[in-house]
């Protein structure tokens, strides 16, 4: 006993000794350092508060810089932080690793809040019995290869580059487990993306990664026809903007760009990636559609675009083509964007300024297209914020036939907001190609949170609809929910957004004459066109054209 007790005695006089030494040591730089940087600080003058606070000032930085990472943790309220909150953060943990969403005692949302969405239970709710599960939509069903699916909750664009390999890889899996699709993002087809068999989306930036013509920066027809032989690849869409940027292309720092990436994408390694900020060769809505129907004759797949929307005066003029061209011109689908969706890497206006939210975008789309008798034929994706049950639901109501998710995804696979991802040190390996830090990135278990997540989320929804007295999701309606106003009280969705009321019109079409091929040119006389009008706007351009005639004579 006293030997073992003689070895500790020493033992911890030779760790006092140590200890006294770094703190002599330590002493010794302090003393060294602290006049040097006084007299940096004193005798520099680009930094009004090291100048005026030597030495001091430099705190400030540094406790800036910690604020990010401690701030959500021992400062802000659950329900306070932006863009996403700890309760919406919380939620979406729990759902990922398939654990009780229950919480106990009450809500501590505010009921009374602006804007605040309300959903309107029934008094006889839909018993489990009398649910029935989600029936299948077809997008495309004039394509050679349309795409039937059951699931309402997708994974948005999220490029390889912009994530990690892990990260896609995890994303893929759970994507393949859980039934729902995989947007590729605007950075091309990766093996990673592939590797699960997986239904992707493939989304064209304006870049065109992955299907780039490299003499002219247009679309590489041969290129093109590859990824579309891929039986994974069910839908192509075409990127105007996105929420978290609009008006600007895509950003990869060149931090991010590895040699792999540099290949998929054919740019050079470790330089940024700056996309243009819109398609070349799509200058107005006659170009868009025409790109439209050149892809889909290529592909014989569907083909809608993404955007984030400014005004309706864009939805009529293009509708109003689509029309005039007939209803088989249209998109297959249009996934709308808020204004508030994410982004790896953006401009703070356009960010924060630029764009409509999807809380007033959506309802506007789903009216136009009802307006020009067009929701038939083309489907609505909505993208933006929607992370949670309550936030899909609310977007089901407005009109939206499928939710996709990006950040929420991010959620489920680790994210903790640090809002790294433009910098490569992402703490997660979510948005980071440096190695070390991918390493606590386990594909394998965190796919499974990834199909844990569609799961639970998709029931939730179900539970919000059997509430609303309807049988599954897809019958939830305006009515179904309301909002809170200035005044405190709560008026219904269909109040606030009332339907448009349908046009009417009468298509007379000459299948000969197609305005998108180059083939043969479209004839000058109205009836030989293809045409989509009302017989009074109709009526009215033929008395103007004879009056212009009578004129003439």
């Amino acid at each position: 006993m006293e030997e073992v007790f003689q070895i500790f005695k020493n033992w911890l006089n030779i760790g006092l000794e140590l200890s006294q030494g770094l703190f002599s040591v330590l002493f010794l730089l302090v003393l060294v350092v602290i006049p040097i940087a006084y007299l940096c600080d004193i005798s520099q003058s680009r930094h009004a508060v090291r100048r005026n606070y030597p030495v001091i000032g430099r705190f400030r930085y540094f406790f800036e810089h910690i604020g990010e990472f401690f701030r959500q943790y021992f400062f802000s309220m659950d329900r306070e932080e932006l863009p996403f909150n700890r309760a919406q953060r919380s939620w979406v943990y729990r759902a990922a690793k398939d654990i009780s969403n229950t919480i106990a005692f009450g809500s501590s949302r505010d009921l009374n809040k602006v804007g605040t969405v309300l959903f309107v239970n029934c008094p006889y709710p839909t018993l489990g019995e009398d649910a029935t599960p989600v029936s299948e939509q077809i997008i495309g069903a004039g394509c050679k290869y349309p795409y039937i699916t059951k699931s309402i909750f997708n994974i948005s664009g999220m490029s390889y580059g912009a994530l990690s390999k892990p990260a896609i890889l995890a994303l893929s899996e759970g994507s393949k487990i859980a039934g729902c699709w995989l947007n590729t993002g605007e950075g091309g087809l990766s093996k990673y993306h592939l590797q699960s068999g997986c239904d992707l989306v493939f989304q064209l930036g304006t870049a065109k990664y992955g299907v780039r013509d490299p003499f002219n920066d247009s679309i590489s027809e041969s290129k093109l026809m590859d990824v579309a032989a891929n039986s994974q690849v069910r839908m192509f869409e075409i990127k105007l903007s996105q929420g978290g940027k609009p008006g600007k292309g895509g950003i990869l720092p060149g931090a991010k760009v590895t040699a792999e990436i540099a290949k998929i994408r054919c740019i050079p390694k470790g330089k940024d990636s700056i996309s243009p900020n819109r398609h070349p060769e799509i200058k107005n809505d006659a170009d868009l559609l025409d790109m439209i129907a050149y892809i889909r004759e290529v592909t014989g797949k569907p083909v809608g675009f993404k955007t984030v929307i400014g005004s309706e005066q864009w939805l009529d003029h293009l509708f109003g083509l689509i029309c005039q061209r007939g209803k088989a011109s249209a998109p297959d689908f249009i996934s709308v964007d808020g204004a508030d969706g994410g982004t790896g890497a953006a401009p703070m206006p356009l960010l924060d300024d630029m764009g409509l939210p999807l809380s007033e975008s959506l309802p506007m789309l789903s009216n136009k297209l009802r307006e020009y008798e067009l929701n038939e034929r083309v489907k609505v994706i909505a993208s933006g914020k929607l992370i949670t049950p309550a936030d899909a639901a609310w977007a089901l109501c407005l009109g939206a036939n499928f939710i996709a998710s990006a950040r929420g995804f991010m959620f489920a696979l680790g994210c903790i907001q640090a809002l790294q991802c433009n910098k490569d040190t992402c703490p997660t390996g979510i948005t980071t190609h440096n190695k070390k830090l991918q390493r606590g990135l386990n594909p394998k278990l965190k796919s499974i949170r990834v199909a844990n997540y569609v799961k639970n989320i998709v029931h939730e929804i179900g539970m919000i609809a059997h509430s609303c007295g309807v049988k599954h999701p897809l019958e939830l309606e305006r009515h179904h929910a309301r909002i809170v106003q200035a005044n405190g009280l709560s008026i219904p969705l269909d109040t606030l957004y009332p339907n448009s009321k349908t046009k009417k019109f009468k298509e007379r079409r000459n299948w000969e004459t197609r305005p998108w091929s180059k083939k043969k040119s479209a004839p000058n006389i109205l009836e030989d066109t293809i045409v989509n009008v009302s017989l009074k706007d109709l009526s009215e351009k033929r008395a103007l054209a004879r009056k212009d005639g009578n004129a003439n004579n």
